[in-house]
């Protein structure tokens, strides 16, 4: 039966030339399905890498008790100082997380940035921080640093350069990287000089460093024993994925949903090309049955020329989404912290596996009714063409 098989799969892909006008649709089809399906994805897993390439398993966040976002949070001087006699803590940032209105490059038109004033430990906390052009700034004076990417997006963070934040000007003195953390979509200012602008007397949070992973439990407790706190801790990690999750799942429904509707018009075209190359064959067909081949290899080979298209045309979309998409910059807005992100797609292994899979599916189901019409049609009636 093996041996039927690829004798049979073998002639059906040498007449492929001829037929390569019905082929190309599936192809073209099956891989715009695989193209957008993964360039979405792509966006999402980028959005969701951004925010997340920020923790580390060492740091904690502090936000007052209730609280589920740095804007709605509060801490007075009192806890940071409490907190940093705490079992554990080994450097902290009191951090003041405000939204400032900046004209973005390419439109023009104003956007939510964030503006970070953080504490004189802010480096210490997060030692992926590394100024790449200028200088840090300078602890109560108006400056400020831009993350690489917020200066990408918005007009006047060019080092030198004066920029108006709500009524105070800040002079912008260096550029500094993150990891390809969201960090570098914010500016960063000094904690006090932010207070004073700002018109803030406390903290929004803090960002703790611990001397392990394992002292989480150990601060937790001692944070929820204090009556004088009302706090509570969640670890970085956490925390950035519940700033990314809404709208990570927003994108990802949308490209499962764009990819579906794609997807049934994939299949009906398989269908129909597969129907049109078994219609165009049925002499043959017949013949091979006729002189003693099964019906079972006969189905398999159809099945095996669709999937082959499948997979020609997802291999082609998955290609075409990694070259166009990947490392593809572009800021869109975080409702989670009411500002500007800017990431860069990510297309993967895993999203090209799930592409192709999408593809294999698709091949699958294109080609199984139109083999089993072909393997079962009478013989004498389609040696007589009928």
């Amino acid at each position: 039966m093996l041996r039927q098989i690829f004798k049979i799969s073998m002639m059906n892909l040498r007449n492929l030339p001829s037929r390569i006008g019905v082929s190309s649709v599936v192809v073209v089809g099956i891989g715009g399905v695989v193209g957008v399906l993964v360039a979405i994805l792509a966006m999402a897993t980028g959005f969701q890498a951004a925010l997340a390439s920020g923790a580390s398993s060492d740091r904690v966040i502090v936000l007052r008790d209730g609280s589920t976002d740095e804007m709605s949070s509060s801490i007075s001087q009192a806890q940071i100082q409490l907190v940093e006699t705490l079992p554990g803590v080994t450097a902290q940032s009191a951090e003041l997380y405000t939204v400032v209105d900046v004209p973005k490059i390419d439109t023009g038109t104003y956007a939510n940035l964030i503006a970070r004033g953080v504490g004189e430990g802010a480096f210490e906390v997060r030692p992926e921080i590394e100024i790449v052009k200028g200088r840090t700034f300078e602890a109560g004076r108006t400056e400020i640093i831009a993350g690489v990417k917020a200066a990408a997006e918005f007009r006047g963070l060019e080092v030198g350069n004066d920029v108006s934040l709500r009524d105070s000007s800040w002079t912008v003195v260096g550029h500094f990287e993150a990891g390809g953390s969201a960090y570098e979509s914010e500016i960063w200012l000094d904690f006090p000089a932010s207070l004073n602008a700002f018109r803030r007397s406390v903290a929004s949070s803090l960002r703790v460093r611990l001397d392990s992973p394992a002292s989480f439990d150990a601060l937790d407790q001692a944070i929820q024993n204090d009556p004088r706190l009302q706090l509570r801790i969640q670890s970085e990690q956490s925390f950035l994925e519940g700033q990314s999750a809404g709208l990570r799942q927003i994108i990802t429904s949308f490209g499962y949903g764009v990819a579906v509707i794609m997807a049934i018009g994939a299949l009906f075209a398989a269908l129909n090309t597969m129907y049109t190359a078994v219609s165009t064959r049925t002499i043959e067909i017949a013949t091979l049955r006729a002189i003693g081949f099964s019906s079972v290899p006969i189905v398999v080979s159809v099945m095996i020329e669709a999937m082959l298209l499948a997979l020609i045309g997802g291999a082609l979309g998955a290609l075409f989404s990694y070259i166009v998409f990947n490392g593809f910059t572009v800021a869109t807005l975080n409702p989670a912290a009411f500002s500007q992100v800017a990431f860069d797609f990510q297309v993967t292994p895993e999203l090209v596996t799930l592409g192709m899979t999408w593809a294999v599916v698709i091949g699958f189901f294109g080609g199984l009714l139109p083999a089993l019409s072909a393997a079962y049609i009478p013989i004498t009636a389609a040696l007589r063409g009928e």
